[in-house]
């Protein structure tokens, strides 16, 4: 079985830490990391992730700007993108899912689970 590569694009340095250690740790994925949108999308198209990690709100260029870029492009549109936000409110979940992310993931997450919740979004776990 291949090792599912994880790019996390997320402008807080501790929310990259923590979510590399544990998806590294107890999921057993190589994890990369990106600062910004416009890193992310760099890294995006030279790596070819199974999964991309994207915080909503970043400076510069926002997770909805990331995801819409990274669909125009024929690269990195196959991509799955989970979503990470403190946005939990029903209507702002609901416009996330109308964009055709995988899943959204609540800030604060628990670190012990991230791996196993992404597992069950994209359906690894089976």
């Amino acid at each position: 079985m291949t090792t599912r590569r994880i790019l996390i694009i997320d402008d807080e340095y501790d929310i990259r830490a923590v979510a590399q250690l544990t998806l590294k740790a107890v999921g057993g994925w190589d994890v990369s990391i990106a600062a910004s949108g416009v890193e992310g999308l760099a890294k995006a198209a030279d790596e070819q992730p199974d999964l991309i990690l994207l915080d909503v709100m970043m400076p510069d260029m926002d997770g909805i700007e990331t995801f819409r870029a990274l669909q125009a492009n024929p690269a990195t549109q196959s991509i799955s993108v989970i979503l990470m936000t403190a946005k939990v409110q029903a209507a702002e979940q609901r416009r996330f899912a109308e964009l055709g992310v995988a899943g959204i993931i609540p800030k604060p997450f628990k670190a012990m689970t991230l791996p196993a919740q992404i597992a069950k979004t994209l359906g690894w776990d089976e």
